[in-house]
């Protein structure tokens, strides 16, 4: 009887666990592509000075390889003609998160 209840017990909770877990990622994708279109799409759409092109694979390949810490640390304190942020300043540091994350996205 006991084993039965931990088994369903266990099953329900992964169950509740996966929805969550489901749709917290689904609202970070969401904000994510909120955030690109908002701010990043204005450089990162047609490469202006030099920005890497959103789901153009040869754009962000020096970048990946220097890995998400890395390309999140150019993202919060800007990099070349880049300002931190894309220049609004209003943007969280999980916003940029989610942003970068979507733009990462578009090149796998």
């Amino acid at each position: 009887m006991i084993e039965k209840f931990a088994r369903w017990f266990c099953v329900t909770v992964a169950a509740a666990f996966s929805a969550v877990a489901g749709s917290v990622w689904a609202a970070d994708a969401s904000e994510g592509r909120r955030i690109y279109v908002e701010v990043c799409a204005a450089c990162h759409t047609n490469g202006v000075v030099g920005a890497p092109r959103y789901g153009v694979r040869s754009d962000w390949e020096p970048r990946v390889l220097r890995g998400r810490k890395e390309l999140m640390v150019s993202v919060l304190k800007g990099r070349g003609a880049m300002p931190p942020k894309g220049g609004n300043a209003s943007v969280t540091d999980a916003q940029a998160a989610a942003a970068t994350d979507y733009i990462l996205a578009g090149v796998r």
